[in-house]
């Protein structure tokens, strides 16, 4: 087993043990759920897509989606937006109210609702645009001479200025793939890594992840940046295939790490030592009970609540019964019926 693909890596001034990911997905990769998959060997994870037009308004419940807890040694707080004003003032927010190690901007959410304000994705049709916002987010990081707290009183890793990172799709259908005009306006942006989601805007999160636009991206950036890989892996063999395919330098893991952080252990257990470790029931059972009690802690029992039907759903998919305990499960309503439903499994 070639155990060169799982290594440390280098993003600008951040150090990092390893180059396995969690992607930043929107209401799922919380401060909760980081803290559990930095538990299940997690090596780098990142905010939901936070919002700088919401930032600058000091918006309380945005502020609160950019919270860590102490466990997660390092992550990034992603930004979208389509203001290179507000993302530079959005990102110097950040730098005040959290100990984030990265900055991540986002380019590459398909969703309706943020490419209508010409963010997330739609960047991809005016890589111009991408170059701006990125050049004020790099300057205005460099330029902040504020001094960084967060809520815990954790203090940033990063020794020097905080990275600032994109991450992209192709383009925004097959007509016009432009990830490469998009990492030169990032590169010359000052990013430090770039991170290519295989799909078009148009194919949302359908269809089949080109690896080899991966591929395509990493040769013809030529070492000039850091490229890692997001799509469709779904499994360790997943990992050592889109390694072996694109030759990227990290891998991002987004919807097959929902329910299942024991995902990042088992892809580094295959990449370096060639076994694979099955998970059971009852370990998936006590991670998201876990969870549940973070998620308590964090937004109240009702909430949390609400939010664990969906999550419970994720950690007992693909185990034998699943369908019929998914039933019950989405009924509750309380600490107490989710472990009337769940504890009988954990034995």
């Amino acid at each position: 087993m070639n155990d060169s693909f799982y290594h440390p890596v280098q993003i600008g001034n951040l150090f990092l043990n390893g180059n396995i990911f969690l992607a930043p997905m929107a209401d799922f990769s919380d401060a909760p759920y980081r803290s559990i998959c930095a538990d299940c060997g997690m090596d780098f994870g990142y905010t939901e897509l936070i919002s700088s037009e919401a930032l600058v308004r000091d918006n309380k419940k945005t502020f609160a989606m950019m919270a860590r807890l102490k466990n997660e040694k390092a992550y990034a707080v992603q930004i979208f937006g389509s203001n290179e004003d507000t993302m530079a003032e959005a990102a110097k927010i950040v730098l005040a109210n959290t100990s984030c190690e990265c900055i991540d901007i986002n380019c590459g959410c398909p969703v309706p609702k943020v490419t209508k304000t010409g963010a997330g994705s739609a960047l991809t049709r005016n890589p111009e645009k991408l170059y701006s916002i990125t050049k004020a987010v790099v300057q205005a990081v460099e330029n902040f001479k504020g001094e960084r707290k967060d809520e815990l009183g954790l203090q940033s890793s990063v020794k020097g200025t905080v990275p600032v990172t994109v991450k992209i799709r192709t383009g925004w259908d097959s007509s016009r793939l432009t990830y490469k005009e998009c990492a030169d306006s990032a590169i010359s942006a000052g990013a430090s890594a770039i991170t290519l989601h295989g799909r078009t805007t148009v194919q949302g999160y359908g269809g089949k992840a080109d690896w080899n636009a991966i591929r395509d991206l990493v040769e013809y950036v030529d070492r000039r940046i850091l490229v890692f890989g997001n799509g469709d892996v779904k499994s360790p063999q997943d990992a050592k295939m889109m390694f072996e395919q694109t030759l990227c330098d990290g891998i991002m893991i987004g919807r097959a790490a929902q329910g299942n952080p024991l995902i990042f252990k088992r892809v580094k257990e295959y990449l370096t030592t060639g076994k694979e470790c099955e998970i059971s029931l009852k370990e998936s059972l006590a991670l998201g009970f876990k969870e549940m009690q973070l998620l308590v802690c964090s937004i109240g029992e009702k909430g949390a609540c609400m939010k664990m039907r969906g999550r419970f759903s994720n950690y007992i998919k693909g185990f034998d019964g699943a369908k019929e305990l998914r039933l019950k499960v989405i009924q509750c309503s309380t600490q107490e019926e989710f472990k009337a439903v769940l504890e009988p499994y954990l034995s």
